[in-house]
């Protein structure tokens, strides 16, 4: 019954993994190959996943919720370095190099998150040319990211809570008939992305809220117009 139980359990966990946007496209055979040991938990928020200096032996993949990307400073004061929700991956670059994890990743929500052996991804990566390029565009689009987060650090806190808000937006924001909608993160969360204090961050998010540019509800921040707030950037 067990096995039986095991089994099952593989076999959906494989059927919601190949969901992820990283796979489309690639050969059905492929993908199925990949994911054949694939394992899938759900995590409660302010769970670590993974630790710096662990050892890359899977590849994850977020089904649900959202998870921070975390590191220290020389002064031991906690950075976080980026944020992933649904359709992201995490832990890839470990795998590549076969170096240990450079970073901490830590749940801020319930989340699902499914993991495939290292050496599948690898594979993967390896043998399928669409693969790679899903990996390309993914690092791309991280690096661009990150390069607009430093032009910005020496701008005023507008700016930069801005910024962070379209950067998340980016990242995890989900369209609506209202704008599009992303995490309402915890006010420490967007103050160790912008660098800025978490009096400052709530003094700019209310300015926004009273101009109508953000509104939040419990677990969501929406944005009614990305455009309006690109032009407070300029």
């Amino acid at each position: 019954m067990d096995d039986r139980h095991s089994q099952r359990d593989a076999q959906s966990g494989s059927v919601l993994i190949r969901s992820a946007p990283f796979f489309e496209g690639i050969p059905e055979a492929a993908v199925e190959k990949s994911t054949a040991h694939v394992v899938v938990r759900n995590h409660p928020a302010n769970q670590v996943i993974l630790l710096e200096n662990d050892w890359g032996s899977s590849v994850y993949f977020i089904l649900d919720g959202w998870v921070k990307i975390r590191t220290y400073n020389l002064d031991g004061k906690e950075v976080t370095l980026n944020i992933l929700g649904k359709g992201e991956i995490f832990g890839e670059m470990a795998a590549l190099d076969e170096v240990p994890r450079s970073t901490d990743v830590i749940t801020l929500a319930a989340t699902t998150i499914g993991n495939i052996p290292a050496q599948d991804f690898v594979q993967l990566i390896n043998t399928e040319p669409i693969a790679g390029i899903r990996l390309a565009q993914l690092m791309g689009r991280r690096l661009r990211q990150v390069n607009r987060r430093l032009r910005l650090r020496e701008s005023d806190s507008t700016s930069r809570v801005v910024d962070i808000l379209l950067f998340l937006a980016d990242g995890q924001g989900k369209k609506t008939s209202e704008g599009v909608s992303i995490p309402n993160l915890p006010h420490r969360e967007l103050s160790s992305l912008s660098g800025l204090a978490r009096e400052t961050v709530t003094r700019v998010l209310s300015k926004l809220e009273k101009k109508g540019l953000i509104y939040r509800e419990r677990d969501v921040l929406c944005i009614p117009d990305t455009y309006a707030m690109e032009r407070l950037l300029v």
